[in-house]
């Protein structure tokens, strides 16, 4: 037989893509062509391939060889292909029995010695894998455990091609792989570790106004703004925002540990990633960087903040490009990226949480608690100027602006709220929204849009008077008029009250100003 067809796979965004490896042998002067839109990694894998076989004590084929990675029409990058292309060629050579591994998954980056390496992006192949109806995969013995996260797939591993073609020679065939796929997984986590001791709110001390602002924002995934001068524990407040809120479930661990996959940000393969996701880039970023971009795009912070908190610390000293890229993610939930031969999408349900000075100098508007509290020194025009930096688009798309000031006193006694105490408030808050969720098709009243909105949303007669002078005298646009009203659900949600009263909408309009910004 002079051809044979393997299965392998390719991420595409973070989704996985099935790749049919196809190789014929003809006569004719030896030499190998790789057709189907390779990148040079993939290229070379031509002469990881001929050193692998032959040092493994296999044939390389002196004859003319092409390898087909179908679909034609999609580039194909990374290191994934070559146990395929090898085992395809021994195949197609009759070396090795090809029908075993049919509906099989093949994945795996190859040594020169022969040895299996790990690669990125297993997660999202074998999900696809499972999805299009394929029984089992096999893959490196360091992404067996990953794979087996998936569910629903016979799962095998090799650590050499010596060790594969062994296996199938000898008799055993699947069986003799699979022994020693369980004995790697079986000291293997089920859960991703956490980074040590979580932070407590009742580190930090007083800040009342502030940690109930970030109690209603992580009970109703609002993005929020903090504003102050330095030093007074922004930085704190939102470091600890992970730390109050609700647990991922199972399908949400899921999705970010199949990004982390692809993003190649596992610490521990094998393991879900369960704590929420908390990004914090420097300001130096590009737009790229923030949402994703290449010619093959990657995922950005964005993307990588999925189902958690993107933290940007002095949000005016981010490039206003990368910021305005934000705006799409922060309505549509994901980032889109066209490029010439597919268009890209990644998901980036993420909570923003930003944090800024007043002015170029930080002390605009600070409280004098001593004589040697510091002054403003910056003119109009340069305060003007450094807010200017954020668009008021974003700023619209932004719940919650607290100004944050130095607390009066260090008595520890005005610690306040501690994480334990916002987590109860979070989740009752949480509770309700689920309660919700089947009917208004999200569990997060920051997700709220439409119909789901108003059904969501019911006011009481003064409230909707309240809202409606807001509306009229302040000159809010219609978005921050639903951005308030969703802010007032999620306070009502946290009070236990089934419809929104006036304090609420007060309270939430209290939200959309910060002293000083017209």
């Amino acid at each position: 037989m002079s051809y044979s067809s393997f299965t392998s796979a390719s991420v595409q965004g973070v989704d996985g893509r099935l790749v049919a490896v196809e190789v014929d042998l003809a006569s004719g002067l030896p030499q190998i062509a790789v057709v189907g839109l390779p990148d040079p990694a993939v290229r070379e894998s031509v002469e990881r391939v001929r050193a692998a076989l032959r040092n493994c004590g296999f044939q390389f084929p002196m004859q003319r060889i092409t390898v087909n990675l179908a679909p034609a029409d999609m580039r194909k990058e990374g290191t994934a292909y070559d146990l395929a292309i090898a085992a395809a060629i021994l195949s197609a050579s009759g070396q090795l029995e090809g029908r075993p591994f049919e509906e099989t998954l093949v994945i795996g980056e190859l040594a020169l010695s022969g040895e299996l390496r790990s690669v990125p992006g297993v997660l999202p192949m074998a999900a696809e894998a499972r999805r299009l109806g394929l029984r089992r995969v096999l893959v490196p013995a360091a992404n067996a455990a990953e794979a087996a996260l998936v569910g629903g797939l016979d799962v095998y591993s090799a650590r050499s091609l010596t060790e594969l073609a062994a296996a199938f020679r000898s008799g055993g065939g699947w069986g003799a792989l699979l022994r020693d796929r369980e004995e790697e997984t079986a000291s293997g986590a089920s859960a991703e570790p956490g980074l040590g001791a979580e932070l407590d709110y009742a580190d930090v001390i007083g800040q009342h106004a502030a940690k109930r602002a970030l109690a209603i924002a992580a009970a109703g995934r609002h993005n929020l703004l903090l504003s102050g001068p330095p030093g007074t524990g922004k930085t704190m407040l939102i470091r600890r925002l992970p730390g109050i809120l609700p647990p991922m479930s199972r399908e949400e661990a899921l999705e970010v540990t199949k990004i982390g996959s692809v993003a190649g940000k596992l610490q521990r393969r094998g393991a879900l990633m369960d704590k929420r996701p908390f990004r914090s880039p420097h300001h130096t970023i590009s737009a790229a960087g923030l949402i994703g971009g290449g010619s093959i795009p990657r995922p950005g912070e964005a993307t990588l903040a999925h189902r958690g908190v993107l933290f940007l610390d002095e949000l005016p000293e981010f490039p206003r490009g990368a910021l305005e890229a934000l705006r799409q993610p922060l309505e549509d939930r994901e980032v889109t990226l066209a490029r010439a031969r597919a268009v890209y999408r990644f998901p980036a349900s993420f909570q923003l949480a930003a944090s800024m000075n007043p002015c170029p100098c930080g002390y605009l508007g600070a409280q004098a608690g001593s004589s040697g509290q510091p002054e403003c020194s910056c003119s109009q025009t340069a305060i003007d100027r450094y807010r200017a930096r954020i668009s008021g688009p974003l700023l619209d798309r932004l719940d919650l602006l607290v100004d944050v000031q130095r607390p009066p006193a260090l008595d520890g006694s005005q610690s306040g709220m501690g994480s334990a105490e916002m987590r109860g408030l979070v989740a009752r808050a949480v509770q309700a929204q689920e309660g919700r969720s089947p009917a208004s098709g999200t569990a997060w009243n920051g997700e709220l849009s439409g119909p789901a909105l108003r059904r969501a949303a019911t006011l009481e007669p003064e409230a909707a008077r309240l809202l409606q002078q807001a509306f009229d005298r302040l000159g809010i646009s219609v978005r921050a008029h639903d951005r308030i009203l969703k802010l007032a659900r999620t306070i009502a949600d946290m009070e236990g009250f089934e419809r929104i009263e006036a304090p609420h909408v007060a309270e939430a309009i209290h939200y959309r100003r910060l002293p000083g910004w017209s």
